[in-house]
């Protein structure tokens, strides 16, 4: 008895061309598989990177509105930024970095003695330290003079600002390093820092650091 019923099997020549197709659609597919998985991937790391500024950024919307009067030139973080861990050095030539301030508020100060505006900011710097200064709180003023060391030394002994450490870089490399990040365009620069070490909010030029609207934001900035 002879099968009259057609054969339901495609020609071989159909079954060549579907092949390729077929393994065409399932590389493209796990291509796009992978490309997801990794455009996820990028996306975690990106988070985690922003992290630990998640909570400086907070914290800068929160104290916004006290940037006014004598600190209304307070620039306030808008984004995540990560500060570089300046190195300078102590008075006594001992190696600093801005990482051995961790857990504390951090007034970060950059200053020169050839800098009129940072010389006539500096007492209120000192002031500042004074009254605020401790476990949560400090000012970290970096002078910048690449010339005479003692020249520095002796302008914070003569203005008897005894409150501030006396810390260097001879090199200015601290200057660069936060001009990298687009938070130094001249002098002096100061930039308010979370525990964390993140950008809370940055000055270009001098302020009254121990008036009381400079208080009140910084107390706010401190208790978070």
């Amino acid at each position: 008895m002879t099968n009259d019923m057609p054969d339901a099997s495609p020609p071989s020549h159909l079954i060549a061309r579907r092949i390729p197709a077929v393994l065409g659609t399932v590389v493209v597919g796990a291509a796009l598989g992978l490309a997801g998985s990794y455009g996820i991937g990028g996306l975690k790391r990106n988070a985690l990177a922003e992290a630990p500024c998640a909570s400086a950024l907070e914290l800068s919307k929160k104290i916004a509105p006290l940037a006014q009067g004598e600190v209304a030139a307070l620039t306030i973080a808008t984004k995540p930024v990560q500060m570089p861990d300046l190195a300078f050095v102590d008075g006594e030539g001992q190696a600093k970095k801005l990482s051995d301030w961790k857990g504390r508020t951090v007034l970060l100060n950059l200053w020169a003695t050839w800098c009129v505006p940072c010389r006539k900011e500096m007492p209120a710097l000192d002031s500042l330290q004074g009254k605020l200064g401790g476990d949560k709180f400090a000012v970290v003023a970096v002078n910048i003079d690449t010339r005479d060391s003692e020249k520095p030394k002796a302008f914070l002994r003569d203005g008897n600002l005894t409150r501030l450490g006396n810390f260097s870089d001879s090199k200015a490399k601290v200057f660069q390093d936060l001009k990298s990040i687009g938070l130094a365009l001249g002098m002096p620069t100061s930039v308010l820092i979370d525990g964390q070490g993140c950008e809370i909010g940055n000055i270009a030029g001098p302020a009254e650091w121990d008036s009381e609207d400079a208080i009140k934001l910084i107390t706010a900035a401190t208790a978070g």
